[in-house]
């Protein structure tokens, strides 16, 4: 597989605020034209205006609307602007536990964490195989490594998100196209300002969007971070479960 040279175009979904202003800001100022998308609205256009200087593109858009979604892929390619390297980025968080269950709203997350994510690698992926090059970056969690309280259906969307990435990586590699999954720890964001409880190793943003743009030019399937909070949850996970059961009701909120 041949490794791309630095990306000209980057789409980053979710750009209106959090990790994907930041990668926003982060590719703009090291070369990059950024492909910008997120829900219409001021957020949208505050970043548009603070990257003026870099001559950013705005698709605005609901990825969970796939009409949306088709209309701005199809839009970027007749513009000649298909990215060369497409950062799924949008997501959300909902802490929830057995006293507010609610299948509506796992479902309303997963629109966005799994099934925007499966949509956009589908409208990628025909355009890249075409061209014969293009690199696709899905933003998981190391969430998706194990099931704690509160954030079942967060860390079940984000495991379906790693499963299928790696279903999809061998004939990513066959078709000379790459693949990658960022998987990080808490980064502070408006998302993880919803927790109310704490969150060890945190990182900000703007160092979360260099790490993730160092380690995509290198092209790893899986890039993690921090080190302390991977390696933490991995070894939560590889626990037998009695004893990872034990930690998590340690975890529960008093009530």
């Amino acid at each position: 597989m041949m490794a791309p040279a630095v990306p000209r175009r980057v789409w980053i979904t979710g750009a209106s605020s959090g990790l994907g202003e930041a990668l926003a800001r982060e590719y703009a100022a090291n070369g990059a034209q950024v492909l910008l998308t997120a829900r219409p609205g001021p957020r949208l256009d505050a970043v548009c205006k603070s990257l003026a200087a870099f001559h950013p593109s705005s698709y605005p858009a609901d990825v969970t609307v796939a009409a949306q979604l088709e209309s701005i892929v199809v839009a970027m390619e007749s513009a000649g602007e298909l990215p060369d390297l497409a950062i799924l980025n949008a997501g959300t968080y909902r802490p929830m536990g057995i006293a507010d269950f609610d299948t509506d709203a796992i479902v309303e997350l997963f629109a966005l964490n799994f099934f925007a994510v499966a949509r956009g690698i589908e409208l990628l992926l025909p355009r890249f195989r075409a061209r014969g090059s293009g690199h696709l970056a899905v933003v998981g969690s190391v969430a998706g490594d194990i099931g704690l309280p509160y954030a079942g259906p967060y860390s079940a969307s984000k495991a379906a998100v790693m499963r299928l990435c790696e279903s999809l990586r061998p004939e990513f590699e066959r078709a000379g196209l790459n693949l990658s999954v960022v998987n990080p720890g808490f980064v502070n964001t408006p998302l993880t300002a919803r927790n109310e409880f704490p969150m060890p190793f945190m990182i900000s943003a703007d160092r979360a969007a260099t790490i993730i743009r160092r380690d995509l030019a290198r092209l790893r399937f899986e890039i993690r971070f921090p080190l302390v909070m991977s390696l933490a949850v991995r070894l939560l996970s590889a626990l037998p479960k009695g004893l990872s059961g034990m930690i998590a009701r340690r975890m529960l909120n008093d009530e």
